[in-house]
């Protein structure tokens, strides 16, 4: 081997280790950066005239784990789903509040119910008849709150959905616009490996919005598709479409056409279906909460509210009231039509002939609601009865199949209990999501930079520089001998 020879050998390898030493200390120093692959070094052998030539720096690769990257944005995407209705199920829990909770919705019919034995007891005394339209107007008003927070977790849903869905078109832009940049510097032999990490972290942005297939292309681009193959980016990405909407009521579903679904690329996407393209991300558990979740939880609330009305309202129990007229309870002042039931429990309200404060009196609690006149101050059958027929034994239609037999305020009770049964399950599945996802994240990162393996490579650079920096020094006392001869 002659000495120009070492000597270029020797420069070469300097080359090499000095770029290998820069990207070990670019994997150091982002070991901790999410969305960072871990770069290598691509070395070749290089000959000139069939005789080694020293080394290439053929560019540098990025490594990362392709099935736990995909593993881990399934989880994300799952966490995402079982979290929104984890946080349903908390916020409509406390809305119902806890069974010995006295200002709960089983709590206030209690509450009414002993009221009404109050009462019974001293009909002749006003505040105890008083004290019964209190406590009806407690009951009237935690059915509407229960309402109104139900609608405003509805309303709130849907303007998730608006800024998801906005954030979600926003990032598949991104990821074509990143595409298109990897496949023109990358044609051109420019590492762009920066770039793919950009991609990659816009990707883990839009895989808790929706299950994710990432197809890899020849070029170096990727492809999107949901998890039921519509396409998301391919190349160019679609364009995901919903409309929010202003005020939300309980009446007001997607099936009837009253509130906006999803499209993509002006096609009308399927919510809720086998076939829905964004089935298990942060979407489906928006769109579970507006059209599922929170309408199954105001038909509960809904029955139970009529099942008072009903049981007050019957002319066996109060014998005055004409055919149809409501009893204790109205629907915003009226009569409740039967086929007219949803949103029942945001409109019930007490009496009004038995409110003073408009323009009604307590008396006829004790002497009947169609009473014409004042009747003996000693006379509790009407309270009595009513009593009874709140303790009275009666099953209501609930989403989930008929309810027991049960007195108004266990039915209440029995509410509060499938809510929290709910909880339960849905917290055990939020918590294996999340177990699953951090554990999947600790997998990721595990695979990716090891510092102590980095350092390890950099003590071996650091012998491979010094070897061929002493190739150098050596070849260059020979030049100097052989000049001085």
């Amino acid at each position: 081997m002659s000495i120009s020879t070492a000597l270029a050998n020797a420069v070469s390898g300097l080359a090499a280790q000095s770029r290998a030493a820069e990207v070990i200390s670019g994997n150091v120093a982002n070991a901790l950066t999410e969305g960072y692959g871990r770069r290598e070094v691509v070395l070749s052998p290089r000959s000139v005239g069939g005789q080694g030539a020293g080394v290439s720096v053929d560019g540098v690769t990025r490594i990362v784990d392709p099935v736990i990257l995909r593993d881990r944005r399934a989880a994300d995407a799952d966490a995402a789903f079982s979290g929104a209705a984890q946080e349903f199920s908390t916020s409509y829990l406390s809305l119902l509040g806890s069974p010995e909770d006295p200002l709960s919705l089983s709590g206030v019919l209690r509450a009414l119910d002993q009221s009404l034995i109050e009462a019974a007891s001293r009909p002749d005394l006003p505040e105890r008849l008083a004290g019964v339209v209190d406590s009806a107007t407690r009951v009237s008003n935690t059915f509407n709150s229960v309402s109104d927070g139900l609608q405003a977790m509805r309303q709130n849903a849907d303007a998730e959905i608006s800024r998801t869905v906005e954030a979600l078109n926003s990032d598949l832009a991104r990821v074509e616009e990143l595409n298109a940049l990897i496949l023109r510097y990358g044609s051109s032999g420019r590492d762009v490996a920066a770039l793919e990490d950009q991609r990659q972290r816009v990707i883990d942005r839009v895989a808790p919005i929706v299950p994710l297939q990432v197809l890899q292309r020849d070029n170096g681009t990727l492809a999107l598709y949901s998890k039921t193959g519509a396409a998301l980016v391919d190349p160019t990405a679609a364009t995901i479409g919903f409309t929010a909407t202003p005020t939300i009521t309980a009446d007001m579903t997607l099936a009837s056409g009253a509130l906006s679904g999803l499209t993509i690329n002006g096609r009308a996407v399927s919510v809720g279906s086998a076939n829905d393209p964004f089935t298990g991300g942060k979407l489906d558990g928006l769109f579970a909460i507006r059209d599922d979740l929170a309408v199954s939880a105001q038909a509960d609330v809904d029955a139970l509210a009529s099942d008072l009305y009903a049981r007050l309202s019957d002319p066996g129990v109060d014998p005055t009231l004409l055919a149809g007229a409501p009893g204790l309870f109205t629907d915003g002042g009226g009569a409740l039509d039967p086929l007219d039931t949803i949103g029942f429990s945001g409109r019930i309200g007490v009496n009004a002939l038995v409110d003073p404060l408009n323009g009604g009196a307590y008396w006829r609690l004790r002497d009947g609601l169609g009473a014409v006149a004042e009747g003996s101050v000693g006379n509790a059958t009407l309270l009595t009865t009513m009593q009874s027929a709140l303790q009275a034994p009666r099953s209501i239609a609930l989403p989930g199949g008929a309810s027991p037999s049960r007195s108004m305020s266990e039915l209440a009770g029995e509410v509060q209990s499938l809510a929290g049964v709910a909880l339960v399950a849905r917290e055990t599945q939020a918590t294996f999501a999340t177990a699953r996802q951090e554990g999947l994240r600790e997998l990721e990162f595990a695979s990716g930079v090891d510092t102590d393996q980095e350092l390890q490579k950099l003590l071996a650079i650091e012998t491979a520089y010094a070897a061929n920096a002493q190739v150098i020094r050596t070849a260059d006392e020979l030049t100097d001998i052989l000049l001085g001869l």
